[in-house]
């Protein structure tokens, strides 16, 4: 268990160092998003269209990013979204043992799923090297690829949690 508990640090590092780099994404969203709101508003004062559909794409792919990579450190922070309707009156084993079962029946099987389903559509973006039907619109094939990057990493950090959470349920009960 000591080799599979080494291999959970080494995933919750590599999602926590994901998550702070995606968290200078938000900086930039922000930045991008400002820039559109500004550019179209002064753009009514001079006569000239100074924002684009690449920029307003830009906004949406950052966003985009900054959801899909920040779900791994999200369930490695334990800060996502969770119905406590009785979760909170358990022990902490007893959590550790709904946690292994929505992981193993909800959470692997969810990235597993998504990665199947989203592969082909991927594939083909990939293959024509599709760009967005708008006009000076971006690529869509890098930000469709993240859809599988973001199913990677959300797997690989369901097994580092699961791999705690059997640590916690094998563990000799403390005294209470």
């Amino acid at each position: 268990m000591k080799s599979l508990l080494q291999v959970s640090a080494y995933i919750d590092r590599l999602n926590g160092a994901i998550g702070r780099a995606v968290s200078w994404l938000i900086l930039l969203m922000v930045l991008v998003g400002a820039f559109n709101a500004l550019a179209r508003y002064s753009g009514r004062f001079v006569g000239v269209n100074l924002s684009s559909n690449a920029w307003l794409e830009l906004q949406w792919y950052l966003f985009s990013l900054v959801f899909l990579l920040a779900a791994a450190d999200t369930l490695r922070r334990n800060a996502h979204v969770r119905v406590d309707v009785f979760y909170g009156r358990l022990d902490k084993r007893r959590q550790a043992m709904v946690d292994i079962a929505g992981i193993v029946l909800f959470l692997l099987p969810f990235c597993a799923f998504g990665l199947w389903s989203s592969w082909p559509t991927i594939l083909a973006s990939w293959r024509v090297l599709e760009v967005s039907p708008d006009p000076g619109g971006l690529p869509r094939y890098p930000i469709k690829s993240a859809l599988l990057v973001t199913f990677v990493l959300l797997g690989l950090q369901g097994f580092s949690e699961l791999f705690k959470r059997i640590d916690e349920v094998r563990s000799p009960r403390e005294p209470t």
